[in-house]
């Protein structure tokens, strides 16, 4: 039977660095072996990654990260892509204590994919989506409708791991990358999705519905 640590593999490999640096400081001093310990223990906390049940509903879009929705609006699509007219965005911030990971928000496949280099804004402002670094990705689902979801980074958040390629098939809520120490997620969707939450409220990734999405091809 296979055994899956509940930690991101990058946070189990810096624990382990964090804690070899730790009992060699030591040698040199206790005071200094005992911080070095707890700083492995904080890399295990900031990169945990519990099992998450998304819902057996596949017409949905679930929220792609732990933490709080910052904004709902209309937004022009990324212009990475070539996508035309608005699209509803959900921007989601994660803070320092919010869980890494992030997970498909649909069903699908990915159909394309644009990092794009930038700058590192505090992520709670508008222009961030616009000038982050970034990692884009629009993914088609099997009923035709496109939805783009973004990882950004931000002030202290500057390394953005994604673990999906064009073409992968993605199931709801699966794993697909980081951002390091928190940031945020944007999401976009069709101007017919019926958007099923608030600004101010908490999001769990890979199981809190953001969305219910309408059978549209094209779209």
């Amino acid at each position: 039977m296979d055994i899956r640590l509940p930690f991101d593999k990058d946070g189990c490999r810096i624990a382990v660095i964090v804690a070899v640096v730790a009992v060699l400081l030591g040698h040199i001093s206790t005071n200094l072996g005992w911080f070095g310990f707890l700083l492995a223990v904080g890399c295990l906390l900031f990169f945990r990654d519990p099992d998450r049940l998304p819902p057996s509903k596949t017409s949905v879009a679930v929220s792609p990260a732990d933490g709080i929705v910052l904004k709902i609006q209309e937004s022009a699509p990324p212009e990475e892509l070539d996508l035309k007219g608005p699209r509803k965005k959900i921007s989601i911030f994660m803070s320092l204590f919010n869980v890494h990971v992030n997970r498909s928000p649909v069903v699908g496949v990915v159909e394309k994919m644009v990092y794009v280099p930038g700058k590192f804004f505090n992520v709670t402002l508008d222009k961030a989506s616009d000038f982050n670094e970034r990692q884009v990705i629009q993914v088609k689902t099997a009923d035709g409708v496109k939805v783009v979801f973004v990882q950004i980074a931000g002030l202290i958040a500057r390394r953005i791991r994604c673990d999906v390629a064009e073409g992968d098939e993605l199931a709801l809520g699966q794993r697909i990358g980081l951002i390091r120490f928190g940031s945020r997620l944007d999401v976009y969707l069709p101007m017919d999705a019926e958007i099923l939450m608030e600004e101010g409220q908490v999001t769990v990734a890979g199981e809190t519905v953001l969305a219910n999405l309408k059978k549209k091809a094209g779209k």
